[in-house]
């Protein structure tokens, strides 16, 4: 074999060995990607609100762990499901004060008023945190382990399988549990909810703390991943937006093949086109599904 043949070999071995790496970590970032978006979808295919302020709270949820873990000391990991129950809380307050005030009116009332929401809660996050990039960094946040040509950093294979794990986890609660079924119930016939005993401001208010609480797991995730700072809410709100849309509404699977999609061509995108084109690739995948299956890759078809 020439030297030139040998070296083209090498080559093509290492470029399959970066194109699966670049695989798994986009695997590893919409396993996150589809735990952002559950909440959103939640609360959008059961109250029917497109809440702006859902990339808020996850960076609320963010702030929370990271100040659980450098305050307190908490295991960031260990500090979660602390961050869950206080952002359930925040989310009950938020529904049951403000946003069944405007339950029945019209889409865009409901948009301001989370808009404004998502403004409040940033800047009390500037006035109490600074602009400056927070990151929530243990001691094992540099370990990894190989698995064959690929390597997998511990902290986001443990974030990938929290993720998914509570994603499927609620797919299981919405199916077998009472208070699932109300939550199913009352997003497909409120009239015949009703008739069954279910009463919609307690679900609307359990549903929109439950998506508070995922929101907020979601961010403390999140700060272990990346930087957190009081204003990615925007950009993560749409990236679950486009999340929600392309895996369907009525399917928390769906979420998870939406996320997974979405976290695999952004990372193809960023290596062969350029990462500044990641958020280009992700709103022209949600265009193409929006004109091929407009109820999503799992949703439910008229």
């Amino acid at each position: 074999v020439s030297a030139a043949g040998l070296g083209q070999a090498l080559k093509q071995i290492r470029d399959v060995d970066l194109l699966l790496q670049i695989l798994v970590n986009g695997i590893l970032l919409g396993g996150l990607y589809a735990l952002m978006a559950l909440g959103l979808a939640l609360v959008w295919g059961v109250l029917n609100i497109v809440n702006l302020a859902h990339g808020a709270l996850i960076m609320v949820g963010g702030y929370a762990t990271w100040m659980l873990f450098t305050r307190a000391g908490i295991d960031p990991f260990a500090a979660l499901p602390i961050t869950a129950v206080a952002l359930f809380a925040l989310g009950y307050a938020i529904q049951r004060g403000i946003l069944n005030l405007v339950i029945r009116a019209p889409m865009f009332n409901t948009l301001l008023i989370t808009f404004g929401l998502e403004v409040v809660l940033a800047y009390l996050a500037q006035f109490w945190f600074s602009a400056d990039f927070r990151a929530i960094n243990p001691r094992y946040a540099g370990n990894n382990f190989a698995l064959g040509p690929v390597t997998l950093p511990t902290v986001q294979v443990a974030a990938f399988a929290i993720a998914i794990g509570l994603t499927v986890a609620m797919w299981l609660f919405l199916l077998h549990t009472r208070l699932g079924r109300g939550i199913r119930a009352s997003a497909q016939n409120l009239v015949a909810a009703r008739l069954y005993g279910v009463s919609p401001k307690r679900i609307y208010a359990l549903t929109f703390g439950l998506r508070a609480a995922l929101a907020g797991v979601a961010g403390g995730l999140y700060g272990l991943v990346s930087q957190i700072n009081p204003y990615i809410g925007g950009p993560l709100t749409a990236k679950s937006f486009v999340i929600a849309i392309i895996g369907g509404l009525d399917n928390p699977l769906g979420v998870i093949v939406g996320g997974l999609a979405l976290g695999v061509i952004e990372s193809l995108t960023a290596l062969y086109v350029g990462p500044t084109y990641r958020d280009v690739a992700s709103f022209g995948i949600l265009v193409l599904v929006l004109i091929v299956r407009p109820a999503g890759l799992l949703g439910r078809t008229a």
